[in-house]
């Protein structure tokens, strides 16, 4: 995996504070690993769900 650093605002973090409080996520980490799958799934992959599946698009 690469580090990537976001800086973002207060209430996003204590979001994400708030979903690993709650026990639905481990870490902000995967929470936000969770958030950028879905949204690459809705948003550049929509007919499968993956890139791996895609053939050479550029």
């Amino acid at each position: 995996m690469q580090l990537v650093t976001v800086k973002m605002s207060d209430i996003y973090v204590n979001g994400l504070d708030k979903l690993v409080e709650v026990g639905m996520y481990p870490s902000r980490s995967e929470a936000i690993r969770v958030a950028i799958r879905d949204l690459l799934r809705r948003e550049l992959w929509p007919e499968d769900g993956s890139p791996i599946n895609r053939v050479n698009d550029k």
